[in-house]
């Protein structure tokens, strides 16, 4: 039997990925959280042999779950689940030491499968896209952004104000704006439809 825990804020979403590992018979939800302190909390259990996790979580970055999970076990697999296929998001999972990253909008049955694969192999990092990323990463003319200013072009290019990213991401607007000028600056952009077309482009963000 693999133990799994599962760390998702959305309840749909936790709730239908939960269940859909309990009808497995090799398979047990062992923990659940909805927070980055509820999931360090299961991942301080240490009683589960997958973690199954969010990037986007209320209280920060699941990433930090899955390093912290990667930090205590060699021999913990990490599932990566997110909405955004972007080459960061990848490639921090993938330094993080992620077993996989699994998009949302993937069937039940393929973050089924990649949690079994993660049991198996914990170490086999597994995303789509993964070599394209590291050739763009390594590309000269890439900027870098730092994670804060990902999140934020992130919310920008899902249509939210910036006091709206702001209250997402519990800052002052005033910080945002710092955040978006530094991102305009860096990706040559004047404006929010520039900015989002050239972080496309340079594999910063996944099309719509």
């Amino acid at each position: 039997m693999t133990r799994v825990m599962l760390v998702e804020d959305h309840h749909l979403v936790r709730q239908a990925v939960g269940r859909a590992m309990d009808e497995e018979p090799d398979l047990d939800v062992v923990g659940q959280g909805a927070s980055v302190a509820e999931g360090l909390a299961l991942v301080a259990r240490g009683d589960a042999d997958v973690l199954v996790v969010d990037v986007s979580l209320p209280d920060g970055t699941g990433l930090e779950v899955a390093r912290r999970a990667r930090e205590q076990s060699e021999q913990t697999g990490i599932v990566v689940l997110t909405m955004h296929a972007d080459d960061d998001t990848l490639l921090t999972a993938l330094e993080a030491g992620a077993s996989a990253l699994v998009l949302k909008n993937a069937s039940l049955d393929h973050v089924v499968d990649a949690v079994r694969r993660a049991a198996v192999d914990p170490q086999v990092f597994a995303a789509a896209g993964l070599a394209a990323a590291l050739r763009r990463r390594n590309s000269p003319d890439r900027p870098h952004l730092t994670p804060r200013q990902r999140e934020v072009l992130v919310l920008l290019q899902e249509g939210l104000s910036v006091s709206q990213v702001a209250k997402r991401l519990y800052m002052s607007e005033s910080t945002v704006k710092t955040h978006v000028a530094k991102v305009y600056e860096k990706l040559g952009a004047t404006n929010r439809a520039q900015a989002l077309m050239a972080a496309i482009k340079l594999g910063l963000l996944d099309a719509p």
